[in-house]
């Protein structure tokens, strides 16, 4: 029976609500987003528990074993083996319980909270020079509890050890509510335990003997290899390990206790690495080598890439700078030596390579000891799952045997046999890499999960590889546990004894299976409960954008998230800011994935209903920033600010909006009235009074302040001045497009570029006439009317773009609407297809277009630089960088993030709050502690906004700004942004005041009118 039906779930729900400190959620929104992990598996939970306190996580444990409700507790979500989905209440300790609670430096220990993040953990542990040894690829974003829970291990492993290796004692917690601290037992203290009697001296008795009934079975029936993993460590028992209960739970996901605090053992932080690349002609090659490697050094890492990954990163243009500099061959390994000095990491790699007959000169041969080139080359290995995962080929490849283990001495044949059976089961071109030191392969399969032949074809295919792994003297599992994805297989690795004594300790601790079960002891069908599987019905929907790269299909698009959790990080990129500043899961890319895919209904439990009108997918959506952080930072390209404005389109259709999509939304069309008399539209918007009225019915945050609209637009002042418009064939033409943002509130910028373009000898044109790129109407899911707009301005463009004209984009966001979003919502569009050809940035085309001899004027200054996030994902910002090397800019790109203003999302009423908590995570503090000589530089209009109205006391620059001003002479000294001119607000009378705002009023009133006539119009257009 399932959990639902045997527990009352109103009575649980309102018992957690009274008796826990911490977010008690039973809502749809928060079930959906935590039904599936990083696995193949689906289970929708009872409800999700977020305790503020580990105290508070007990008491919630308390609660369920009352109302005897299951129980999984939850860290990162990142499990591969289903650990992480069940139909029972959800702990998530992530939230609130992350603490670093002490550290002892000399007996290099610490005591941790569970829901602490390993790379967390070790900033904090740094200091100290220490660090916790294991590392998995996940580390920017894994908790120690699910650590814990999973066994984990990582690259690092190699030199120490499995978590379970690096874990002293753990307080825990049974179902039955028996709380102990538990590590390595002597036969005293195993006397004082059960002298004391109580539910901890029965476990104790139960443990010992279980293990002396079966002690030949322990010692003889588990592999003797680096990288066992699956099944409970009934070894840790043995009385030759201490009788170590500690260890004995690690790994055993959750169905065993719930742990509470850890006390781990540290490692110090080496000094100085080295990395050492060899090539070989294949994979096989490649693994038979590793155990002479093995005999003839002692890496602390050594990791294999194979051709095919290598071939898929060429074909994502993913990690190009390390694929170059990988040495011949096509399969490689990377060993990793360090040392307390760079020269003896180095001698290390010299030595194996005299060892092996071949030296530094070989073509198979790389080697280095810049740190920062071997993280990017490590980072390239770590990203295997993200890049096998959404091969551009458009098939699918899954996990389910992506984690097997055997002797390094055994890997090249075992990898033979396993590509033997890919061969035929027809599971062709699967990449094979990970941990080849310790005998640990990584891959991804193309299992066909959609229909019956296929389901039965993943089983079968299971069941023989771990027959194949069995016969190595393997293990299932090499460092991501068992879950739902190996349980089942577990008889054809143990013998029959070893699968009784687990079954035994499980009835120990948890005699109800209350704690994650179906997993590991008593699994549930490898086939069952797949988030897809030959039951899975969704709708295919109608769409505004064409999803080209997922087969026209919005379904597939979702399905591109497979729960690796990046965008769970906590620093570093911009994905994602939304989760940075709330810690929540549903406003995580992931969650929001998750949500939508449970829109698509293709599950009858689902707990999302109402398709495209689900206000959980709404609510969800609604703190995402649209920022495309995910975008490039997602290892397999979710795109969630597409999929937002999608939604929208959908949600909205034929029913009011927000007012903010109205007011927003509709910039262009306000900004084009306001030029009738833009200092009565400043005044009236900032009058106190009158100000915050506007700002009311437009959802605008009473704490923001409007932009103010520049006297003269930059496309006015440009056609005032009479110059001729250049002839568009003109090698030497480039149109300046005219943004909005540029056009009406910072004409100054586009001044600005249009000298320095010109001092490179660009004959610049501007267009006439209202033009958009649309971005407002696509961010807010107005997509007929962006369509519409977009049209227009391609046909306004024909000359242009007929003739190849190079047109320079210098707000970001419009410009990766170009490049991005417009060809995907017109898709087929030869006029946008060329539009997106022939759109460069400012820095694009001065960097790489400009004629030869050219230089930028010299600027000689430090610059704080915010990178705009639709830049940071679509664009790119290496022009950027080159220009202001030319330019003598000692620049210190940002890696803090998003701004927080995101466009119309910091504006509207309801976000202010996170918009500016984003902000203050890194942005924010870096401009302040910018040298008062120092520039600003932020292209995005939004980024100069949020540092403009912040409080920073700096006002940010375009870069063209920084270039003109170089122009003239030497920058002022200190705050030089001081010599840029910027929209002022002039005091209007109040006479002329009432009598412009009622001019303007009418003037909004009758676009209104003509906006909803508009959208009328566009109601009746049809969509994909």
């Amino acid at each position: 029976m399932t959990g639902s039906q045997t527990v009352d779930l109103a009575a649980l729900e309102r018992g957690l609500r009274a008796e826990t400190d911490g977010e008690v959620r039973f809502d749809p929104g928060s079930r959906a987003a935590y039904a599936t992990d990083g696995s193949n598996y689906r289970q929708v939970p009872l409800g999700v528990v977020l305790p503020r306190t580990v105290e508070a996580g007990a008491a919630a444990l308390g609660v369920c074993a009352r109302f005897g409700a299951p129980v999984l507790s939850r860290g990162g979500g990142t499990s591969l083996g289903g650990q992480c989905t069940n139909e029972a209440v959800v702990v998530d300790w992530t939230k609130y319980c992350d603490r670093l609670l002490s550290v002892d430096p000399e007996a290099r220990t610490c005591v941790v909270e569970p829901g602490i993040v390993l790379d967390e953990l070790n900033r904090r542990l740094a200091p100290h020079g220490l660090r916790f040894g294991p590392k998995p690829s996940t580390h920017s974003h894994c908790s120690l509890g699910g650590m814990i829970g999973n066994n984990s291990c990582g690259a690092s492993a190699q030199a120490y050890g499995k978590t379970v290796d690096n874990v002293r004692r753990l307080d825990v917690l049974t179902y039955g509510g028996t709380r102990f601290w538990a590590g390595r037992t002597d036969p005293a203290e195993f006397a004082r335990i059960t002298a004391e009697g109580g539910d901890q001296a029965l476990l104790y008795q139960g443990l010992k003997d279980v293990v002396g009934r079966r002690l030949a079975e322990i010692r003889q029936g588990y592999p003797k290899i680096p990288r066992r993993v699956s099944g409970y460590n009934l070894d840790s028992l043995l009385p030759e390990n201490g009788f170590d209960v500690a260890r004995a739970l690690v790994g055993s996901e959750g169905t065993l206790v719930t742990v509470l605090r850890a006390e781990l053992e540290l490692v110090g932080v080496p000094a100085a690495e080295a990395l050492l690349v060899l090539g070989f002609d294949d994979v096989y090659a490649a693994a038979d080598a590793v155990p002479v490697l093995l005999e003839h050094s002692r890496p602390t890492q050594l990791e294999a890439i194979d051709g095919r990954m290598a071939q898929l990163m060429r074909e994502e243009h993913a990690y190009l700078d390390s694929l170059e500099r990988l040495p011949e061959g096509d399969s490689w390994l990377l060993v990793q030596f360090t040392g307390d000095t760079t020269e003896r990491a180095d001698e290390q790699a010299y030595e194996l390579l005299r060892s092996l007959g071949r030296d530094e000169d070989d073509p198979g041969v790389a080697l280095s000891d810049d740190p920062a080139r071997e993280r990017e080359m490590l980072k390239a290995r770590e990203a295997g799952l993200g890049v096998t995962a959404r091969p551009p080929d458009g098939s699918e490849t899954w996990e389910g045997w992506e984690d097997s283990a055997v002797a390094p001495e055994k890997l090249g044949d075992y990898l033979r046999d396993l590509e033997r059976l890919f061969d035929r089961y027809g599971y062709q071109q699967a990449s094979l890499y990970g941990h080849f030191g310790q005998g640990c392969v990584h891959t991804r399969i193309p299992f066909e999960l959609r229909e019956g032949k296929g389901v039965e074809a993943f089983r079968a295919f299971l069941f023989d590889a771990a027959d194949l792994v069995a016969s190595y003297g393997g293990s299932l599992s090499g460092e991501h546990g068992d879950g739902q994805a190996r349980g089942e297989l577990l008889p054809r690795m143990f013998t029959p004894a070893l699968m009784e004594a687990m079954g035994e300790v499980k009835a120990l601790f948890d005699p109800g299976d209350r704690m994650n079960p179906g997993k590991v002891v008593r699994p549930r069908r490898v086939d069952d409960d797949l988030r897809l599987g030959a039951a899975w019905r969704p709708e295919r929907q109608r769409t505004y954008f064409a999803y080209s790269d997922d087969g026209n299909d919005f379904g597939r698009a979702v399905l591109r998230c497979v729960g690796i959790g990046n965008c769970r990080t906590h620093r570093g990129g911009v994905m994602c800011p939304s989760y940075r500043a709330t810690g929540e899961e549903e406003h995580s890319t992931r969650g929001r994935a998750r949500l939508l895919f449970e829109m698509l209904g293709g599950h009858a439990d689902s707990p999302v209903t109402g398709g495209w009108r689900s206000t959980e997918v709404r609510d969800a959506l609604d703190l995402c920033l649209a920022c495309k952080g995910c975008r490039s930072d997602c290892p397999v390209g979710v795109d969630m600010a597409t999929y937002k404005a999608e939604f929208l389109a959908h949600h909205y259709r034929g029913r009011p909006r927000p007012p903010a999509h109205y007011a927003m939304g509709w910039l262009p069309l306000w900004a084009r009235l306001a030029r009738t008399a833009p200092g009565f539209a400043n005044a009236a918007l900032h009058a106190p009074g009158l100000g915050r009225a506007g700002k009311l019915l437009a959802g605008i945050d009473p704490r923001r302040d409007v932009p103010l609209f520049a006297a003269e637009s930059f496309q006015e002042a440009w056609h005032r001045s009479g110059g001729a418009q250049p002839d568009p064939r003109d090698p030497r033409t480039v149109l300046l497009w005219p943004d909005t943002f540029t056009n009406h509130f910072h004409p100054h910028v586009a001044d600005a570029a249009a000298r320095v373009l010109e001092d490179a000898g660009f004959r610049v044109a501007v267009p006439y006439g209202p033009v958009c790129c649309g971005l407002t109407w696509i961010s807010t899911g107005q997509l007929a009317t962006a369509r519409r707009v977009l049209g227009r301005t391609t046909r306004a463009l024909r000359p242009w773009l007929e003739a190849g004209t190079p047109v320079i984009g210098l707000e970001p966001s419009c410009t990766a609407v170009f490049r991005a979003d417009a060809p995907d919502l017109l898709a087929g569009d030869q006029d946008v297809v060329r539009l997106a050809a022939q759109t460069r940035t400012f820095a694009e085309h001065l960097a790489g277009r400009a004629p030869e001899g050219w230089r930028p004027p010299t600027i000689g200054r430090a610059a704080t630089v915010q990178t705009h996030c639709h830049q940071h994902a679509v664009l790119g910002a290496d022009a950027d960088r080159e220009l202001m090397r030319r330019a003598g800019l000692d620049a210190q790109v940002l890696d803090e993030g998003c701004c927080g203003l995101a466009g119309d999302f910091g504006f509207e009423r309801g976000h202010y709050d996170l918009s500016q908590a984003i902000a203050e995570q890194g942005v924010l503090p870096a401009v302040r502690d910018t040298a008062p000589s120092a520039l600003v530089l932020a292209d995005g209009f939004s980024c100069r906004t949020q540092i403009d109205q912040a409080g920073t006391g700096r006002q940010a620059l375009h870069l063209a700004e920084a270039l003109a001003l170089a122009l003239d002479g030497p920058l002022p000294a200190d705050h030089p942004e001081k010599a840029v001119p910027r929209p002022r607000l002039r005091p209007a009378p109040p006479r002329r005041l009432t009598a412009g705002l009622a001019g303007a009023l009418t003037g909004l009133a009758g676009g209104g009118v003509l906006a909803v006539r508009a959208r009328h119009r566009i109601r009746r257009d049809a969509t994909r």
